[in-house]
């Protein structure tokens, strides 16, 4: 195996690893102990290696994956997000949302297959860098969710994108809950699109580096993977469908409370105690975000999401979930409005408002 590296400084310590198995280039987030959470070096890093693949012959097939057994990527570092806005730090808060959201469109457009073993918890910033590849392989050991309106944000990475395209309201439903769901709900959600034992993680990676990657990359990728597919049987997701899609069909978060009151089942009682605990703000936004993503192509949902993001970080909430849930972790955020009912639609439209032309993303 040869290894290559954006610099000579790179080493076992550095935060993403890359190497080369003959065809297949390997990106490793390499922050176990943070179980693989990701911050601006590592998307810069991800982002450099890529585009350096992408005109390397050599390189027929990109592998992400995490280390350790616990996490693929738990996220976006939110904790140094929150000492930047500590500091009033706007470069590093505009700057880690624009390149990651260039990151994720990128991994989207990338022209070589990209799959990502999203063995482990993969949430929030790590669904960025997983669902926008081509394939993504999920194993019993995958714990999926966006879960950032209990933080007082709302599900980006393309979530606007994403979750609308789920089946029926899943989307909606995950959006604004953050249910963490399993490998077989991923695969019936339409999130993932292959299912396989952590055990045969290494076989697909063997079979993709001695493969002879001789036409269409993408098929020859595909079909090393249903090789290897492991079924997850049946998705818990798939039980309460219907109450999903009933429920979660509102034109508002309010007719969403609504009917989630009137469903009396053991899932209205507790889907809606799960969202009275998360900022009311952020139900709001995300609500919009997601039922506005459904008609947006992905760069024009990055766009939007980069506006929200730049408002968002300037709100009290995010700081105050942040503290709540990662900092203190008390778990009692005391959020700018009591209930959905305290929020001002006008708040709500500031979020999607146009930057100044020169701040707008420009995807």
């Amino acid at each position: 195996m040869s290894t290559v590296s954006n610099s000579p400084t790179e080493t076992a310590d550095a935060p993403v690893l890359f190497s080369q198995d003959g065809p297949v280039g390997r990106i490793l987030l390499n922050r176990p102990r943070a179980l693989n959470a990701l911050d601006l070096v590592m998307v810069d890093m991800m982002m450099a290696q890529l585009k350096s693949w992408e005109q390397d012959p050599s390189v027929k097939v990109v592998i992400i994956e995490g280390m350790g057994e616990k996490a693929f990527c738990a996220g976006g570092d939110i904790r140094g997000l929150y000492d930047a806005r500590k500091v009033d730090d706007e470069e590093m808060l505009d700057a880690f949302y624009r390149r990651e959201y260039h990151l994720n469109h990128y991994i989207a457009t990338y022209p070589k297959p990209y799959i990502a073993l999203m063995d482990g918890i993969t949430m929030g910033g790590g669904v960025g860098v997983s669902i926008h590849g081509r394939f993504r392989v999920v194993t019993e050991r995958t714990l999926f969710a966006m879960p950032e309106t209990g933080i007082g944000f709302f599900p980006d990475v393309g979530g606007g994108y994403f979750l609308p395209r789920c089946l029926g309201k899943i989307g909606m439903y995950l959006g604004l809950t953050g249910a963490r769901i399993k490998a077989a709900d991923c695969l019936y959600a339409g999130l993932a699109t292959h299912g396989a034992e952590s055990a045969k993680l290494d076989a697909i990676k063997s079979a993709l580096a001695s493969a002879a990657w001789d036409g269409d990359g993408f098929a020859i990728a595909e079909d090393i993977l249903n090789k290897h597919e492991t079924p997850f049987g049946s998705a818990p997701l798939s039980e309460i469908r219907s109450e999903i899609d009933h429920c979660f069909a509102g034109d508002s978060v309010a007719a969403i409370f609504e009917a989630l009151r009137n469903a009396a089942s053991a899932f209205g009682t507790e889907t809606l105690e799960t969202l009275l605990g998360k900022s009311p703000t952020s139900l709001c936004v995300s609500f919009e975000q997601i039922r506005q993503g459904g008609d947006m192509s992905l760069a024009e949902v990055l766009n939007m999401e980069y506006r929200m993001s730049q408002r968002m970080v300037c709100k009290p909430d995010l700081f105050e979930g942040v503290r709540a849930v990662i900092v203190d972790k008390d778990h009692a955020p005391k959020w700018q409005h009591g209930d959905i009912g305290q929020v001002d639609p006008r708040e709500v439209a500031e979020y999607f408002e146009k930057l100044p032309k020169d701040k707008e993303l420009n995807l």
